[in-house]
């Protein structure tokens, strides 16, 4: 049995890169979930080298369901029980996008190649697991309505409301398995890093990126600030045990009530998710 091993989203990216590495030299073997393996390849390379550790880079599309199910069993195949589940990766697109599921891109990611991905590895998943999601404090921008899991076009696109969608819907994932999960010894919970210097702060209008270079990213985390709160409720002893919260700056904070007690969107939520899955012959 592999009783280090952890999975990481996104595991090259600005953050992803920073849990992979703390996570190797915390002694766990990491298998790398990244969507193209030639980019992700040197970022691996360096961690080993760094580290010693062990690391599996595998690539996965996390829009594409079928890609998540092909992804999902080749790790059940490959490895008996997996520890720790980073939800890390994450999009926020410019403009208007779908995923090859009629999912608007955002969402297709963001919520539902993770809430796919999670329940397609829960048979290698019990007694001490410890699922952590990456959410945003935009989650309190974000709605669950009919159409968020469908298709989108230019005319009814927002990025920023898309993106807040999508973390609202992770929080409500976790809160709605949290407790049941429990009973298995898994325990679920959300990270929050505040706004982080990485690149999916990236306007794509060189001007304001550039200005924001020079006038923003100084004064907001680093990668290695917002990696700290997802890590800390994935390795802290402290927090063994800990399900169904909501983490920021190290620590859990009391749940926001007018989402927590939110049960229409909770209920809609399970409804279109189950949905969505269906039309695609996907069956969790």
């Amino acid at each position: 049995m592999n009783n280090k091993l952890a999975l990481v989203t996104g595991a090259d990216g600005g953050m992803g890169t920073i849990h992979t590495r703390t996570l190797a030299q915390a002694g766990y073997e990491v298998i790398m979930a990244c969507y193209d393996a030639d980019i992700a390849r040197p970022v691996c390379e360096t961690i080993q080298q760094e580290t010693g550790a062990t690391l599996h880079l595998m690539q996965v599309d996390l829009g594409n369901l079928q890609d998540i199910i092909r992804f999902a069993d080749e790790v059940k195949t490959r490895f008996s029980f997996l520890q720790i589940l980073l939800n890390n990766a994450g999009v926020l697109c410019h403009q208007a996008k779908n995923s090859i599921n009629g999912v608007e891109y955002t969402a297709a990611v963001n919520y539902l190649g993770h809430y796919t991905l999670t329940n397609a590895l829960l048979p290698i998943m019990g007694q001490g697991t410890r699922i952590v999601s990456m959410i945003s404090i935009a989650y309190i921008l974000g709605k669950i309505k009919d159409d968020f899991l469908s298709e989108t076009n230019d005319g009814k696109f927002n990025r920023f409301n898309c993106y807040g969608n999508s973390k609202r819907a992770l929080y409500y994932f976790m809160l709605d398995v949290a407790e049941e999960w429990k009973k298995r010894g898994i325990c679920i919970n959300v990270a929050d890093p505040d706004i982080v210097s990485t690149g999916i702060i990236r306007q794509g209008n060189i001007v304001v990126d550039k200005l924001c270079d020079w006038f923003f990213r100084p004064f907001i985390n680093t990668p290695e600030e917002g990696a700290a709160t997802m890590l800390a409720a994935a390795l802290d002893p402290e927090f063994e045990g800990v399900t169904g919260c909501y983490f920021k700056k190290k620590k859990v904070k009391a749940h926001n009530k007018r989402f927590y007690n939110n049960t229409a969107e909770r209920d809609l939520l399970r409804t279109i998710t189950r949905q969505a899955l269906e039309r695609n012959g996907i069956t969790l």
